[in-house]
């Protein structure tokens, strides 16, 4: 057979009774449990998108969580810090800034009590 020649189209049943003939109630029962099986994937892909779509929201909520999360982790690392580490230096440096604002309004007072002094 020439690739352009086509086989003879397949009948599910022959009115013959030759031994290669397929009965009819392997038919029927060949057609009943394709039916069955077509059923049963429809049914596995439909749990399968509910799943799908269950994950997703538990991925939602999830996700709306994150912000907190974050915020507690900055926490948990701020207080795991030693007295000694990382921001002192800094805060020393906002200590030193606090002390010499501090001695200018001392000696601007000083200074203002001066002037009110010398008008007197």
């Amino acid at each position: 057979m020439s690739s352009s020649e086509k086989p003879p189209p397949r009948t599910p049943f022959k009115s013959s009774t030759s031994a290669s003939a397929p009965t009819p109630a392997f038919l029927q029962q060949r057609d009943a449990l394709v039916g069955e099986i077509s059923i049963a994937m429809e049914q596995v892909l439909q749990n399968i998108n509910k799943l799908n779509r269950n994950m997703e929201s538990v991925i939602a909520v999830g996700n709306e969580f994150g912000a907190v999360e974050a915020l507690w982790s900055q926490f948990e690392n701020v207080m795991a810090k030693e007295p000694g580490e990382g921001d002192v230096g800094k805060e020393e440096g906002l200590e030193g800034e606090e002390q010499e604002s501090d001695r200018e309004a001392v000696e601007g007072a000083t200074e203002d009590a001066k002037e009110v002094k010398g008008r007197k």
